[in-house]
């Protein structure tokens, strides 16, 4: 099977020839893998370990024709990016300190007024990835979703206040952020000509013990917007509708799939989501993508431990509905510990020796 026939397989629940897989390396990762295994330093870490899924992005900010350095001086610089806030950056910080926002009063809603999302600038990078991926990777188009995208907007503090203290606004909000975002997708969609694969919603909406909001509030305020953003792409032709949230989204996930949501990403294991339990309780209403743990297992677990978890996965997917992956691997994961549950998912996941 090509990826996108093993992915896809997956997704729809059948058997594929093997598990399909799906992990993203930091660069750091990378640098020391290409010392310990002496790879090239243009080795791709996707192809290496035969990664099977990739995500194009196009530019979905609301003002990436207002982006412009404010001032500049050694070693700092104050820009407006293209949500419209007003960042510091040091050069030997990795953070950033947000010194302004787009919608900073309430009024402001009303006259803010963002750039076109038909820009042709906004997908130029994105279908180049594309056509270069698709004959060997299962690709797909990226949305924000609507809680994420509108903290930037608002700032998070303010927008969590709103959801809590002002639920209409808040909702009005994300309701205009989720108006633009499906105009982004659709177009991602057509542009990279991305039907028969899909669109995955990215709104990490959670922490390990919960989401950011209530359950009564992610209803009000989020649900109809969730609702609006899968019909419409739905509708316009997307296989697949997918939700990448780190963090445990489980107190709004029935919520999630009633509004259409077909698959979530990471499924991460610490923050108490796991793929025997999940795949129990949904069966073939909601397909999985991630579950294994790059926070614990992976940096810090011995060899047995890996190939249990492991293995866990791999069991829950003989049958399809399954896509294992431990979102992203950083500097924390030891190189030869990701070179085991390589070679376990290899070996364990080869479905064909069954």
């Amino acid at each position: 099977m090509t990826s996108k026939e093993r992915v896809m397989t997956a997704l729809n629940f059948q058997q594929p020839d093997r598990i399909p897989r799906f992990d993203n390396f930091w660069s750091e990762f990378k640098d020391k893998c290409v010392e310990e295994l002496s790879l090239s330093k243009d080795v791709d870490l996707t192809d290496y370990f035969d990664v099977d899924i990739t995500i194009a992005i196009a530019d979905e900010t609301p003002f990436p024709t207002k982006r412009e350095v404010i001032s500049e001086s050694k070693g700092s610089k104050i820009e407006r990016d293209s949500w419209g806030r007003v960042l510091r950056t040091t050069s030997d910080v990795y953070f950033y300190e947000e010194l302004d926002v787009s919608i900073k009063e309430k009024k402001d809603l009303d006259n803010i007024v963002f750039d076109s999302p038909y820009l042709d600038s906004r997908y130029e990078g994105f279908v180049k990835r594309a056509n270069a991926l698709r004959e060997k990777r299962c690709v797909f188009c990226k949305t924000g979703g609507p809680y994420l995208r509108t903290t930037y907007l608002r700032g998070e503090k303010e927008f969590l206040m709103d959801i809590a203290g002002d639920p209409e606004f808040a909702k009005a909000l994300a309701d205009r952020m989720a108006d633009h975002i499906i105009e982004i997708g659709k177009e991602s969609l057509r542009r990279g000509n991305l039907y028969d694969t899909g669109l995955w919603i990215y709104d990490d909406m959670a922490y390990n013990d919960g989401t950011m909001m209530s359950p009564a509030s992610f209803e009000k305020v989020f649900l109809p917007a969730y609702r609006r953003m899968v019909k419409a792409f739905r509708d316009a032709g997307a296989a697949k509708v997918i939700l990448h949230s780190d963090g445990n989204i489980a107190p709004v996930l029935d919520m999630l799939i009633d509004a259409g949501i077909e698959g979530i990403n990471p499924v991460e294991p610490r923050a108490g989501l796991h793929v025997p339990s999940l795949r129990k309780k949904y069966g073939e209403k909601l397909s999985l993508i991630g579950g294994m743990c790059n926070s614990l297992v992976l940096p810090n677990g011995d060899r047995a431990e890996i190939e249990n978890a492991a293995e866990e996965i791999i069991e829950m997917g003989k049958d399809g509905g399954v896509v294992i992956g431990a979102h992203s691997i950083g500097p924390d994961v030891p190189v030869q510990n990701y070179m085991f549950y390589n070679e376990t998912v290899v070996e364990k996941g080869d479905f064909q020796r069954l």
